[in-house]
C-alpha cells in the first residue's frame, strides 16, 4: 500500500484526487473507498493510504483508506 494525502474532494459529485508521497496525483472515486470508511466520503488534506490500479485513464488510487 501507499501514502498520501487527499489534494480535493467532490462530495457531490463522488470524486477526488490523492497526492502520493511520491507527488503524483492520483484520481479516486467514491466506489475505490474502502467500506470500512464511512460515511464513504474524504476530507482535504486528511492522510489516507490505498494501493495503484491502472486502467485506459491512466492510474488511480483503490482501496483507499483513513490512515490513523
Amino acid at each position: 500500500m501507499q501514502s498520501g494525502r487527499v489534494k480535493s474532494w467532490d462530495g457531490q459529485r463522488g470524486f477526488g484526487f490523492i497526492i502520493t508521497d511520491d507527488d503524483d496525483e492520483l484520481f479516486v472515486n467514491v466506489n475505490d473507498i474502502h467500506p470500512s470508511v464511512l460515511p464513504k466520503r474524504l476530507r482535504e488534506g486528511q492522510q489516507v493510504r490505498f494501493d495503484v490500479r491502472s486502467d485506459m485513464k491512466g492510474d488511480r488510487a483503490v482501496n483507499v483508506r483513513v490512515h490513523k
